[in-house]
Parts: C-alpha cells; structure tokens; sequence
C-alpha cells in the first residue's frame, strides 16, 4: 500500500507535448504520477503508453526516453507500496529493546496506512492478473522479504515464541492477508479515515497473534 514517487529535479530532456503548470517533478515522477492516476481509475489494460504520457505532458516518443514501457511504470509502483514498510521492518527488527508485541503493532499500522494512503490506492494494483509475471520479480522479492520480517517479530512475542513453526507460518499468511486485504475494505469505503483503518487492522493483526487485548 503509497506515492507515486518522490520529487526528482526540474524538467529537462525531450520537447513536451504541451505546456502544464510546472510540478517540480522530473519527467520521470510526472510519469510514474500518471500512470498511478490511470492505472487506479481507469485500470491498467485499458490504460495505453500515449495516454500516461498525453497525461505527464509530453510526447509518447519523449516516453521511450525515461521508460521502456507501462510494465516498468508498474513494477516501479508497486514496489513504491512495500520499500517503506520494508524500510521500518528492518528498523524494528533491530530495536531489540522494545516489546516485540509493539514493534508488530506499528509495522501492521504503517503498513495499512502506506497501502490506504496517497492520492491512489496503489495497493490495489497487487490484484492484477499481469502481477504474476516475471517481469515483477523484484516486487515479489521485496514484498517476501516484508513477510519474513512480520514472522520475525510474531516470532519474537510471547505468544508467537511457543508457537510450532507450522502455526507460525499459518498465523504469519493469515497476518499478512489480514493487512494487504484492507485494500479491499478500503475500496469499499474509501472515506473512512486511512489512520482508523491502520489502528483497527492492527489491533486485529495482534489478536490473530495471540496476543492478548490490552498488551
């Protein structure tokens, strides 16, 4: 679950196809921008290279000159929902002082409100068919190293401590479904405050963990 890139520098490289209030994006990040836009309303098989680049002001030629294509927009994507959330996994694995039980509570809330978060819901790019592909290899590696670190830290709570690895794996699939199904949720009722989302999934993440309400 994010933005669809951060700031880069001014425009430079290749003529565009028509003059646009200036963002302050590089042509790169006004096409990743777009392509969030479109892949999220419109949907990304119906969704063609001239129209991102029409969208980002410039020509579709200029495109070619950033991206090879729609699949690097969205690889690039997707992987912008799950790098931050990797990011603080690995801050809190390290941060052996503080209780496990807490460390996965704020990793299931960050988590919810990357994914709910942002003008697009970019989590919900996960449930295209074209995702499968080899072509998102880089996504799926990132996003299993994210899973292994939510089973790291179940691991490391009282009750996930006594757990045999075969119900640890099961309550770590069933944790991780719980957060990216919020997606699904959130859809459904997009204006209910991501930041309610993001506390009551995580709340319920630690219930599925054993952990006792109010601990």
């Amino acid at each position: 679950m994010g933005t669809a890139g951060a700031p880069g520098g001014r425009r430079v490289g290749r003529p565009r196809a028509a003059q646009r209030p200036d963002s302050g994006l590089s042509p790169r990040d006004e096409l990743l921008a777009a392509a969030a836009e479109l892949f999220t309303t419109r949907g990304y098989a119906a969704t063609t290279t001239r129209a991102v680049a029409e969208r980002a002001g410039m020509r579709q030629a200029s495109m070619y000159h950033y991206v090879s294509g729609k699949e690097e927009l969205l690889a690039e994507l997707l992987e912008s929902t799950v790098t931050p959330s990797l990011t603080l996994a690995r801050e809190l694995l390290a941060d052996d002082d503080a209780p496990a039980e807490g460390r996965l509570w704020e990793l299931c809330r960050t988590d919810v409100a990357l994914l709910c978060g942002g003008p697009y819901n970019l989590g919900g790019l996960y449930l295209l068919p074209e995702v499968r592909a080899e072509r998102f290899a880089g996504f799926h590696a990132v996003r299993a190293e994210l899973k292994d670190a939510y089973r790291q830290l179940l691991a490391a709570t009282a009750a996930g401590g006594v757990l045999a690895k075969s119900e640890l794996d099961l309550r770590t699939d069933l944790l991780f479904g719980l957060i990216e199904g919020v997606i699904l949720v959130h859809r459904s009722d997009p204006d209910r405050p991501v930041s309610a989302f993001a506390e009551a999934t995580a709340d319920a993440a630690l219930r599925i963990a054993g952990v006792p309400a109010g601990a």
